[in-house]
């Protein structure tokens, strides 16, 4: 069976609504644009975040410029409350603001993310 774009784009945007609302969500990726890092349809576990506690490097799950990424972040401009997003092959996505950072890849490939557990959001954050 092939998978549509739209198809993918949908199930992205399910996908980061249900992290947004608090839920840890397994799902399989798929694109190259994060290899080595993620390779496609690796299962990658996303958890709500703190976008406070995001750092260069870590893998976000987030909207820039209407479009949902499981991507890293290049940079971040605290006073401004936004991070930008790019891909693992030198491509930059563009900046988006804390309040579109809805997750953090906690593990990839049944592998844990160095330190996402401690950015993850408690409910009474």
């Amino acid at each position: 069976m092939r998978v549509g774009r739209g198809t993918v784009i949908a199930v992205l945007n399910q996908i980061a609504e249900r992290v947004a609302e608090g839920e840890i969500v397994t799902f399989r990726p798929i694109g190259n644009s994060m290899v080595p890092l993620i390779h496609s349809r690796d299962e990658v576990i996303v958890a709500p975040v703190d976008p406070h506690l995001v750092e260069v490097g870590d893998i976000v799950l987030t909207k820039v410029a209407g479009s949902v990424y499981i991507h890293l972040v290049k940079a971040i401009e605290p006073a401004k409350r936004r991070v930008q997003i790019g891909n693992n092959r030198g491509g930059i996505n563009g900046w988006t603001g804390f309040d579109r950072v809805y997750g953090i890849a906690v593990s990839v490939a049944g592998i844990d993310r160095p330190g996402a557990l401690a950015k993850v959001a408690r409910p009474d954050s």
